[in-house]
């Protein structure tokens, strides 16, 4: 089998792993979720093991961010072409600040001219969007395994704290606002600020 090939191959498998792994999620309840987290226990008992156990959760939680922000970028950044995304994005803004011209000066003739170039202008937009999907099917396989383990593993050590900066103590099950929880709160903030850092030493983003 030919390198082409055989990347044809995988790629179609992770795809139709990931696309099956977030219907499963949706749609087969509770007892599926806890069997995909379960599974990666046998990867995360180190991890607990190496931070110090349960009490230091929340430093599994960092390196977890950690991880998941490095592949994900990693994925993004060899299977999205971004030059091209910026250059879409330049093209739109141009468009866009040109299109607003016209409509202040309220010229029909140029209105009826980039009309066309408006679908085209879409067109690119969409074809973009499309890109974007493959990278986040990739990403899903390995990052909802990971979170449905953190969300099970909290869900039965339901007494672990945590000291927030300006808020203080606080157990990571504890609502922060509505469904969300503080150690959700700590994983996005977290993973935010690692794949920032990320990204910008890899140069992936638009504009």
């Amino acid at each position: 089998m030919k390198n082409s090939d055989f990347k044809n191959v995988l790629d179609k498998l992770l795809i139709a792993f990931g696309v099956s792994l977030l219907f499963g999620i949706l749609l087969f309840g509770e007892d599926f979720r806890q069997s995909i987290g379960n599974a990666f226990e046998v990867l995360m008992d180190p991890v607990m093991f190496v931070v110090g156990g349960e009490e230091h959760f929340h430093i599994a939680l960092l390196i977890l961010a950690a991880v998941t922000a490095l592949y994900a970028s990693l994925i993004q950044k060899y299977t999205i072409d971004w030059r091209k995304m910026r250059l879409t994005q330049e093209k739109m803004k141009a468009f866009q600040k040109e299109f607003r011209e016209a409509q202040l000066s309220q010229n029909t003739h140029m209105l009826k001219k980039m009309e066309k170039q408006r679908s085209e202008m879409m067109s690119e937009q969409l074809e973009m969007s499309k890109q974007q999907i493959r990278p986040m099917i990739y990403i899903s396989v390995i990052s909802l395994p990971l979170f449905l383990w953190a969300y099970f593993y909290i869900s039965t050590h339901g007494d672990i704290t945590m000291i927030f900066p300006f808020i203080g103590e606080r157990n990571l099950v504890d609502g922060i606002l509505g469904p969300i929880q503080y150690w959700i709160f700590w994983y996005f903030i977290t993973s935010l600020g690692v794949s920032q850092l990320i990204r910008k030493s890899l140069d992936i983003g638009g504009l």
